[in-house]
C-alpha cells in the first residue's frame, strides 16, 4: 500500500511545487504528505534565515490550500484514509494537518504512576500528553531499533504477498 499511495501521490502532484519527490509516511489512519519548497537565498545571519524559511514555508501553505485540499480528498476517497500536509525548507519542517487518534490502552499501577508523576511535575497536562511524550522518547532513543523492526515488517508482507491466493 506505501507504494501504491507514493506512487499516487507523485503523480498527481503538481509540477514545480517541491524541489524533489515529498516524503510520503503512510501508517492506518493517515497519510502525511511533506516536500522540501527550497531554502531562501537571504542576508543577514541566523535569525532572518529562520524567518524566511519559516515565511516560505507559510506561503507555500497559503498559495496551495485550494488546490491540497481537493488532491486530500481524492486520496481520502481512494485510500479511505485522511491526509495531512507539511512543507519543509532548510531545517525547518512544519506538519500544517496532523490526525490525532485516541488510542485505548490498560496500564497497571506501576505504568499509571510514571505518567502521574510527568503529571505532577508539570512534564505534561495529561496522562495522555504524558504517554505521548513517552512514545516519543522511546522513538527518539530506539529509532535504530524500530526502522529495523519496521524494514522485518516489511519483508514480512513482501513475501506474504507472494504466497498463494484463496
Amino acid at each position: 500500500m506505501q507504494a501504491e499511495i507514493t506512487g499516487w501521490v507523485s503523480g498527481r502532484l503538481p509540477d514545480g511545487w517541491f524541489s524533489g519527490p515529498p516524503s510520503v509516511e503512510v501508517d492506518r489512519e493517515e497519510i502525511v504528505i511533506v516536500g522540501d519548497v527550497g531554502e531562501p537565498a537571504v542576508d543577514g545571519g541566523d535569525a532572518a534565515g529562520a524567518a524566511a524559511r519559516a515565511a516560505r514555508i507559510a506561503r507555500f501553505r497559503e498559495e496551495t490550500r485550494g488546490q491540497r485540499m481537493r488532491i486530500a480528498d481524492e486520496a481520502e476517497h481512494r485510500f479511505a484514509k485522511k491526509v495531512s500536509w507539511g512543507a519543509q525548507s532548510g531545517d525547518r519542517t512544519e506538519v500544517f494537518t496532523n490526525v490525532s487518534v485516541p488510542v485505548m490502552t490498560r496500564l497497571r499501577q506501576p505504568e499509571r504512576r510514571v505518567l502521574d508523576t510527568l503529571v505532577d511535575a508539570g512534564v505534561a497536562r495529561s496522562r495522555s500528553d504524558a504517554l505521548a511524550w513517552c512514545v516519543k522518547l522511546v522513538g527518539a532513543n530506539q529509532a535504530e531499533w524500530i526502522e529495523r523492526l519496521r524494514a522485518s515488517l516489511e519483508e514480512v508482507e513482501r513475501v506474504r504477498s507472494e504466497g498463494p491466493t484463496t
